[in-house]
């Protein structure tokens, strides 16, 4: 993904696209002298491109660590460490972290298998590791029994999954539970198909 920068209409600051973590920097209030763009890896580790585009030039940053001034006309490969924490540090730390996915299986009814069992502690750990977080826990089916059959099913999964990370001391802002069924397969099958793949709780933390 590509994110053109002009113009400087803020101090310090971090510009976050899909695959994209830049911060851009405007030392004296305007596009100039001492203000510039550095293009960094996004928390997993990826690394997108930003064309900076001021009215010297255009620059393409597409390399850990490059940065180019804000009005377009140079690139420098790196920037100092130091520097980089002096203008950005605050910044960097105030970054929130990127969404989780978690999946739970089971292994028949509510009942959670022993290496997704094993995993309820990390997410709590996870979860509370925070400053506030979003939890939205949905349960899923395989494609055996009714609808309406899985749909409860689905959600009974849900809630179990939602006591239990309570019961190890989950804290969030909220805690949404939803049950999906047999709607949202993960391996597609046809009605009436046992697939332990799909018989499983979706944990997402925000």
């Amino acid at each position: 993904m590509n994110r053109a920068v002009g113009g400087a209409t803020f101090r310090r600051g971090l510009m976050r696209g899909m695959g994209v973590l830049a911060l851009a920097v405007s030392l004296f209030g305007c596009a100039g002298s001492g203000s510039y763009v550095v293009l960094v890896p996004s928390p997993d580790g990826s690394v997108g491109k930003v064309i900076v585009r001021g009215d010297k030039g255009e620059q393409l940053l597409d390399r850990s660590g490059q940065a180019a001034d804000l009005d377009g006309r140079t690139v420098r490969a790196s920037v100092d460490p130091q520097r980089l924490d002096r203008d950005f540090g605050e910044a960097i730390a105030a970054k929130p972290p990127l969404p989780l996915h978690r999946l739970l299986y089971f292994s028949t009814g509510t009942t959670l298998t022993a290496e997704s069992e094993t995993l309820l502690q990390a997410i709590v750990q996870e979860v509370n590791l925070r400053r506030s977080a979003e939890v939205s826990i949905i349960g899923h089916t395989d494609t055996l029994y009714t609808t309406e059959y899985n749909e409860k099913l689905a959600l009974k999964r849900a809630a179990r999954v939602a006591e239990l990370l309570k019961g190890l001391g989950l804290r969030a802002n909220s805690i949404e539970v939803d049950s999906h069924g047999k709607r949202n397969l993960l391996i597609q099958t046809p009605d009436n198909t046992y697939e332990p793949r799909n018989r499983r709780v979706e944990v997402s933390i925000r």
